[in-house]
């Protein structure tokens, strides 16, 4: 209670006319998800390098993510057996929302970490469902090995990422993201360094700030939902990842 009512404090302490506000948020969100035990303190590092890039492309969805946003919710409604991958940061700033896309697209989501203890996937995932997530897998049920992989984050579940054909994995490691490509799944990254490992290996990346691509995201779905396999096909077909990560190097570079 004492760190909620310190939140409405920052909350109301940030002029609403603050051009950071939003980012200035986000950080407290992220301590009270460290303070819950869902986030590690290296994961508060990794926001800090995010917000970085997010400076470079002037805290905005561009229009190459864009084009990334459309071809991911394409791939995703292809997909037979779709996955959203969540790790700590994630989950904490963005559980609701990370709830909406996984209904919307009848999927699961699996808890995968880097630093993996069975404390803090229990937490995540109690934390997932608690903000409206149906299915959470990666807690019991870890019961599968992704190959040519060593850190904790080969652990799956068999039900999840491992039998799955497209994961969406937000806010990656690059080497399980390369594992994941090797083991044929259409690997879609939401990233915000476009010269990541990440960024280069995933078929589709979406280089944008994670709160704003989810739910943008969630619209594109929605929206095509409404067109036949032939349509989305297309959208995949002229989509080119090289291209949107150049297009955003070079806005970065600006």
């Amino acid at each position: 209670m004492k760190y909620l009512r310190f939140i409405c404090y920052i909350i109301n302490m940030i002029p609403e006319s603050h051009p950071r506000r939003k980012s200035l948020l986000l950080r407290e969100k992220l301590i009270e998800g460290y303070k819950k035990g869902l986030v590690c303190d290296s994961g508060l590092i990794a926001q800090g390098r995010g917000e970085a890039f997010d400076y470079l492309i002037g805290e905005r969805t561009r229009n190459p993510a864009r084009k990334a946003i459309r071809a991911a919710a394409a791939a995703l409604l292809l997909a037979t057996h779709p996955v959203i991958s969540v790790n700590g940061n994630a989950a904490a700033l963005a559980a609701e929302d990370i709830g909406k896309l996984a209904e919307e697209l009848g999927c699961a989501v699996e808890v995968n970490l880097f630093y993996r203890t069975q404390g803090r996937v229990e937490r995540i995932g109690a934390h997932l469902k608690k903000s409206g997530v149906k299915q959470v897998l990666g807690v019991h049920d870890a019961d599968a090995r992704i190959p040519e992989l060593n850190s904790e984050r080969r652990k799956v579940s068999r039900k999840g990422i491992y039998g799955a054909d497209c994961v969406l994995i937000p806010l990656e490691d690059g080497d399980r993201c390369e594992a994941l490509v090797k083991m044929g799944k259409r690997t879609i990254a939401i990233d915000l360094n476009p010269m990541s490992r990440t960024a280069r290996k995933a078929h589709i990346t979406i280089v944008d700030e994670f709160t704003r691509a989810i739910p943008l995201l969630t619209g594109e779905v929605r929206r095509l939902k409404e067109k036949d396999a032939a349509y989305l096909k297309a959208i995949l077909k002229r989509y080119r990842n090289k291209k949107v990560l150049e297009d955003m190097r070079k806005l970065v570079y600006l």
